[in-house]
């Protein structure tokens, strides 16, 4: 994908199958889409409509909050169960696009924030045709790995001149 640079010590590549399992990871928001309208026209009708609308978004399956030192990344995640068409956006910009796979399960990564930490997807099948979305920043499941960064790190939101500021201290 042009402009897209992968983490560091990371090949982009076909997605192998998930190896283990892992709970759910803290901060997951799991959502079932039920629009299943034919109308694109998007949800916001201003100039200022994010790049994507959520009625364009029908297979979003995962939405993440995820706290790093420069600020909260919004990571949310498309999968077709059916063709095993897979996007990640990351603050609403688009990072990864597959459209067609036969696998439907798997791995997806790629980078967050500004210092380009890893982050993974894995795609695991339950029973059937139900599928477990869990992420991994820098190869620990999300829950663990904000536990260690509380543990390790102090975090504050000054409000100041109507601006939200993070500081943090590690």
């Amino acid at each position: 994908m042009p402009g897209v640079q992968p983490c560091a010590g990371y090949q982009w590549g076909l997605p192998t199958s998930a190896g283990g399992t892992t709970g759910r990871g803290a901060g997951l928001k799991a959502i079932l889409p039920t629009m299943a309208s034919g109308d694109d026209s998007p949800i916001f009708e201003d100039d200022e409509s994010p790049p994507y609308s959520l009625e364009k978004m029908t297979d979003l399956v995962a939405v993440w909050d995820v706290a790093l030192s420069d600020r909260v990344h919004k990571i949310e995640f498309e999968h077709g169960t059916t063709s095993g068409k897979r996007v990640v956006y990351v603050d609403g910009k688009e990072e990864i696009r597959k459209e067609w796979m036969f696998k439907l399960v798997g791995k997806e990564t790629f980078c967050v924030g500004a210092a380009k930490t890893k982050a993974t997807i894995n795609i695991d099948a339950i029973s059937g045709f139900a599928y477990e979305y869990t992420l991994e920043i820098n190869g620990k499941s999300l829950k663990k790995y904000m536990e260690n960064r509380s543990k390790t790190t102090n975090t504050w939101v000054l409000h100041l001149d109507g601006e939200d500021f993070r500081v943090v201290l590690g």
